[in-house]
């Protein structure tokens, strides 16, 4: 059970860092040219493509991100992490 809760742990975090950094990448380099800013919307485009598609259009400004930080929050507070 503790490797478990370890693992979760450790996929949130780096959950938060991705998503952290995808928001600054989409202020400093909105193209995103840099491999690293490439592997960072490969990966949480998949996480967060069906919250966009949820969501109301609100024109510019995508609120997926913050949805996908307070789903953590929440599910790391249910489980017990926080």
């Amino acid at each position: 059970m503790g490797d478990v809760v370890l693992l979760f742990r450790v996929l949130v975090v780096v959950l938060y860092v991705l998503i952290l950094a995808r928001v600054l990448l989409s202020w400093i380099d909105p193209p995103s040219r840099g491999q690293a800013a490439r592997f960072v919307y490969r990966a949480t485009e998949p996480i967060l493509r069906p919250i966009r598609e949820i969501l109301p259009r609100t024109g510019m400004i995508d609120l997926s991100p913050m949805v996908l930080i307070v789903l953590l929050t929440v599910l790391a507070a249910a489980v017990g992490l926080r």
